[in-house]
């Protein structure tokens, strides 16, 4: 069977299992790239060692014949705090762009894009909107500084698709102007500034696609990763002005989610019933192994980050509780640099490590068993002493490393006690080759993490290698 093909048939059999199990709204990552919310996973405006910054740029796409409202929040990298949220008007068709940006003492927003936002955002990269603090000073003791918001990740959400016709409509397409590249431009005129849900709004029909690329012009690299899209998000409109907290990834409605479970001989969709949005969401992203490849050959001058955000991890802890699957530590207070995780950690995670030729160093993994997995964004800098990789981060932890190790793969894995039960009698398991239905109690383990892998490499001061090629590369996996 072709790959299309297969997937085409893969796609009857899911839709067929859903009507089955009576509610076609579920909310479920979509393997496409497109959905109602994105995830983008990571954010940063740091400089490196070497004092050269990076710039995030971003694009949020609309693939649909309609016009849509949309929820766009960045969230800082430590605990989840929001540091700007604004609201974004998308006309058909269209793409909105903007960079992220060192901004003094905190990190800033600029866009050279035309589509209507509120409140405006700046278009002036010397002079951007401002990341704000408001959310996390006097809050959670992990320091109060706008250094905060130089790092984190955010989500965009689409609150409405504006009904065709309408005069929000008419206010957010763009008037035809070809004498010069992206001359087109909305009136912006009139857009809603009050609570109550706009009349023009119908619910949400998704199609938005996302990307983000970390750019750092003076270290000649670029490291781009695709936002995560969920799809059936929401079954209704979800509006709010600037400034209010919802609606976010928690606000998924039914709390119903959808996961497609591969195993050798079959597919299965698993389908459960939640109390809550932040548990279907959180179900979604569950798992219980990160492995990706590593180098830090000295011979390539390597580096290896692990980037692993956990974005509904806002919603079960604070400084002073969590709610499964999360726990707070017990035991001894974390080492300095491990950031606070007495007070925000997840559970400690182990790890292992391969060679490429499939051998583990057994001794030092019984020396060092786990790492702290800390943050709602914890970049990991794979056996690097100084604290530095391709990420420098507030956020930062040094995966320790044997020396000999120098290339492989490795395996960070969640405790078994990290669980989130599914309510009894609320899960439907669907064969899907066979069609077969059945009732199930069932529990997801892991935590709910996403994320990517950067590596770079230099030839800069190798011996053989001109010393005037600039000679930096980088790559990312999933």
């Amino acid at each position: 069977m072709s790959a299309s093909a297969r997937k085409t048939s893969l796609s009857i059999a899911i839709a067929a299992a859903l009507s089955a199990a009576g509610n076609s709204g579920a909310v479920r990552i979509n393997a496409d790239g497109h959905g109602q919310a994105l995830i983008y996973p990571y954010y940063t405006a740091r400089s490196t060692t070497s004092g050269n910054a990076y710039v995030s740029a971003l694009s949020i796409v609309n693939v649909r014949t309609s016009a849509k409202a949309v929820k766009v929040r960045f969230l800082e990298g430590k605990v989840g705090a929001e540091v700007l949220d604004f609201n974004l008007y998308l006309s058909a068709y269209d793409v909105w762009t903007a960079g992220i940006v060192a901004a003094g003492a905190g990190a800033g927003l600029f866009t050279l894009d035309n589509s209507c936002t509120t409140p405006k955002v700046s278009n002036s990269a010397s002079s951007p909107t401002l990341f704000q603090n408001g959310a996390y000073a006097g809050v959670d003791g992990l320091g109060d500084t706008l250094d905060r918001t130089y790092e984190g990740y955010f989500e965009v959400l689409e609150m409405g698709t504006i009904r065709s016709g309408s005069s929000l409509e008419a206010a957010v397409t763009p008037k035809q102007n070809l004498s010069a590249p992206n001359a087109s431009r909305p009136s912006c005129a009139n857009l809603p500034a009050t609570a109550a849900a706009p009349t023009s709004l119908i619910a949400p029909t998704g199609g938005l696609i996302g990307g983000i690329s970390y750019i750092n012009v003076n270290e000649g690299t670029d490291y781009a990763v695709n936002a995560i899209a969920l799809s059936q998000w929401t079954d209704r409109v979800q509006w709010s002005v600037p400034g209010v907290a919802t609606p976010n990834l928690a606000s998924a409605s039914p709390a119903i989610s959808t996961i497609l479970d591969n195993e050798s001989e079959t597919d299965r969709l698993i389908m459960t019933r939640w109390p809550s949005g932040r548990d279907a969401v959180t179900a979604l992203l569950m798992v219980d192994h990160v492995m990706n490849d590593y180098s830090v050959e000295p011979a390539i001058k390597a580096a290896t980050d692990i980037v692993i955000t956990m974005p509904t991890k806002r919603f079960y802890v604070d400084a002073v509780h969590a709610e499964s699957p999360f726990a707070l530590r017990s035991g001894p207070v974390a080492p300095p640099g491990a950031f606070h995780c007495e007070l925000v950690s997840a559970l400690d995670a182990p790890f292992r490590y391969y060679d490429r030729e499939s051998l583990t160093p057994v001794i030092f993994y019984v020396t060092i068993p786990q790492m702290p997995l800390c943050g709602a964004v914890a970049v990991g800098h794979v056996g690097n002493g100084s604290g530095n990789g391709v990420f420098p981060s507030s956020t930062g932890m040094t995966l320790p490393l044997e020396a000999a190790w120098i290339s492989g793969w490795l395996d960070i894995q969640t405790k078994e006690s990290s669980q989130l039960m599914a309510p009894a009698g609320m899960t439907t398991i669907t064969d899907l080759s066979t069609g077969v239905i059945a009732n199930a109690s069932v529990t997801y383990y892991g935590l709910p993490m996403t994320g990517f892998a950067a590596q770079s490499y230099s030839t800069r001061g190798l011996p053989g290698v001109n010393p005037n090629v600039l000679s930096n590369y980088g790559g990312n996996f999933a």
